[in-house]
Formats: structure tokens, sequence, C-alpha cells
């Protein structure tokens, strides 16, 4: 799930093609504690273009 995380967060892809292969990553509470700083920066770039271009909501 990292490795797609990763993938995902620095992706330029169009509007809809993004909409399309991505959804949330949501992630109990133990596992964020768990995510070394750049995992936590990268989970929480691809939630906020997800927001911007999909309207996901927290």
């Amino acid at each position: 799930m990292l490795a797609l995380l990763i993938a995902f967060a620095g992706c330029t892809t169009a509007k809809g093609s993004f909409c399309a292969v991505s959804s949330p990553l949501r992630l109990t509470a133990k596992a964020v504690d768990a995510l070394s700083d750049a995992e936590a920066r990268a989970l929480l770039a691809h939630n906020l273009k997800g927001e911007r271009l999909c309207g996901w909501k927290p």
C-alpha cells in the first residue's frame, strides 16, 4: 500500500484519470503512528490532491 501511496502522491495525471484510479487513503491510528515523516507527507499530499481534484471529503 505504501508503494501505491508514493506512486500516486507525485502523479501529475489529468483530473479524470486520477479520480478514476485513486481513492482516499485512510489508516488506523496505529498505522499512522508507524509512518515515517516522508510517508506521512506523501499520504497527506495524496489525500489533499483527491480533495482538490475529486471532491473527496475528509
